[in-house]
């Protein structure tokens, strides 16, 4: 292997060069579950420092109260007459609280398989979600339970957790005796390789898919971040701010990493927060790291909220996920809060963390998604010949290790085209690693341009016309033509700037792209159609596209 890049050239394969995470024995009952590894973790004594604490009310929850809550709730769900046992599949259909971590805690503690749901989800794609992973109980609250549909394969149990039965039942549920701050123990023998989650796969270009996440792919997640200091006995403790949602596959692992990790963990509980709300929370509570998506980052590069670095003393790093940051936004937060890391990660639902930085110097190649994560293999494959490419060559990326998911649940028989025949996990990202092996991301496969006899990747484009100074955002998608597909631009204007036109704009990028990357319409928007976690709504894109071929 090539020390430099990870490459061999015998396999033809990317290999980490991180160090190897300490993942247990796979054959290790002891540790099996997330749970039960993340409690043979933690020091004795119990830290002194909060586990969650609540953003918007400052209410916290110590680690011994987290254990006494998780033992009780997971005693009255196993008792009649819920029951719960291992396999069984609880569907999450809730806002953020101080109550979910505990929830998913007790849950994979019984070996009962958690499916978080986003709360603001439509009736329809709760529908989606319960044929797909089947539950046997769902947890909702007064607010959401109206979405989840009275018919399904099997009939599950409704448990609301703003309910006074809920709250009960994270008290004095537990067998006389037991010893204050001793995790709770599965009647069933729960293993690594047993389901521990349901995710779902973004739906904004098909259907939504559920996959199936493994305990072991849990551990792995967590255990591939490092904290923003150092734990020191009796020393300050980390303080993560999470600044995405808890349902979200991002937020769920890395409100699980803070439980193994020691850490203090901020959970934003505001239902509609943007990122001026997010900052406000991480000055206040003094976030020594946060995990945020782009929207947050670019607010902090742009001034957005008005806090400036004064309102971050303690803050040392900030790991951008769930969506591609633009190269302009990397580029103004440098410059504007150059003593703080700004770490990129590559991942998704079915593939876990792939790459990611890890130190001052990774984080300066704005332009990669750093170096593949421990235990995480790659290669690259020509998407016409199917030959294994090395070095500066472009491909789609194949990955495998312990945080592959494994597999689609539900009947969706996708998983046959997820996986090649040797078991790699096919990302459908195009992408090429440097000769240090940093990765670096070319664009999607499906959203590539297809221009004649070239092939044009938006994200280039969009990194382009993002430079643009009175252009608020931007996207790029194909549009129809008789020579095939015409790279067109979605431009929504800055205030101000409506005398910004389609020639100013076209021209300008001609000017820094090859000839066949040129853009050649131009279409002016209020707004860029996106998620919360600043990924790009093609599919509406696409619409408005349609519409604007009709008028």
């Amino acid at each position: 292997m090539d020390p430099r890049s990870g490459f061999c050239p015998s396999t033809r394969t990317f290999r980490s060069l991180r160090p190897p995470i300490p993942l247990p024995p796979e054959d290790d009952d002891a540790a099996a579950s997330f749970p039960s590894f993340a409690w043979s973790r933690l020091p004795r004594p119990l830290p002194a420092h909060p586990a969650f604490v609540d953003a918007s009310t400052g209410a916290a929850l110590s680690f011994p109260a987290l254990l006494a809550r998780v033992r009780s709730l997971a005693a009255a769900l196993r008792g009649a007459p819920l029951g719960v046992a291992r396999g069984d599949v609880a569907l999450v259909l809730a806002p953020p609280s101080l109550d979910v971590p505990v929830l998913y805690l007790a849950l994979l503690s019984l070996g009962a398989v958690v499916s978080p749901l986003s709360p603001v989800s439509a009736p329809a794609d709760v529908a989606r979600a319960v044929a797909l992973c089947d539950p046997s109980v769902v947890f909702a609250t007064g607010a959401t339970v109206g979405k989840v549909p009275a018919s399904g394969k099997k009939k599950a149990s409704v448990i609301l957790l703003d309910s006074p039965q809920f709250q009960s039942f994270l008290h004095g549920h537990d067998e006389p005796g037991f010893a204050a701050g001793v995790p709770p123990q599965p009647v069933e023998v729960v293993r690594q390789s047993d389901v521990a989650a349901i995710g779902y796969s973004s739906g904004t270009t098909g259907r939504t898919k559920a996959l199936a996440q493994s305990h072991r792919r849990l551990i792995a997640s967590a255990l591939q971040y490092r904290s923003a200091r150092p734990r020191v006995a009796g020393g300050p403790a980390v303080v993560t701010l999470l600044g995405v949602p808890m349902f979200h596959s991002y937020g769920f692992h890395m409100l699980m990493r803070g439980v193994l990790m020691a850490d203090t963990t901020v959970v934003v509980t505001a239902t509609r927060c943007g990122a001026a709300a997010v900052l406000e929370a991480a000055s206040r509570c003094r976030a020594t790291q946060m995990f945020v998506a782009p929207p947050v980052v670019a607010a902090m590069a742009a001034r957005g909220g008005g806090v400036g670095p004064e309102g971050f003393p303690d803050l040392v790093r900030i790991v951008c996920g769930g969506a591609p940051l633009s190269t302009a936004a990397a580029s103004a937060f440098h410059e504007r809060f150059p003593d703080i890391e700004l770490i990129s990660a590559l991942g998704s639902t079915e593939g876990g963390v792939i790459s990611n930085m890890v130190c001052r110097e990774e984080c300066h190649r704005i332009k990669s998604t750093g170096r593949l994560c421990s235990g995480v293999e790659a290669k690259v494959v020509d998407i016409i010949s199917g030959e294994l490419l090395s070095t500066n060559e472009q491909g789609e990326l194949c990955i495998r290790g312990p945080s592959v998911m494994l597999g689609y649940v539900g009947g969706d028989e996708t998983s046959n085209r997820a996986f090649d025949f040797d078991g790699w996990l096919k990302t459908g990202d195009l992408c090429y690693f440097d000769e240090d092996g940093f990765l670096y991301v070319v664009d999607r496969l499906k959203d590539i341009i297809k221009y004649k006899a070239y092939q044009v990747a938006p994200a280039e484009l969009e990194d382009v016309l993002h430079l643009i100074p009175r252009i608020l955002d931007a996207a790029v998608s194909s549009y129809p033509d008789e020579v095939g597909q015409l790279p067109m631009a979605f431009v929504a204007r800055q205030n101000g700037s409506n005398n910004l036109t389609e020639d100013q704009i076209m021209e300008s990028i001609a000017k820094q792209v090859a000839p066949y990357k040129k853009i050649r319409k131009v279409c002016f928007v209020d707004s860029i159609p996106r998620l919360p976690s600043g990924k790009l709504l093609r599919r509406e894109l696409y619409k408005h596209m349609t519409l604007t071929r009709r008028l």
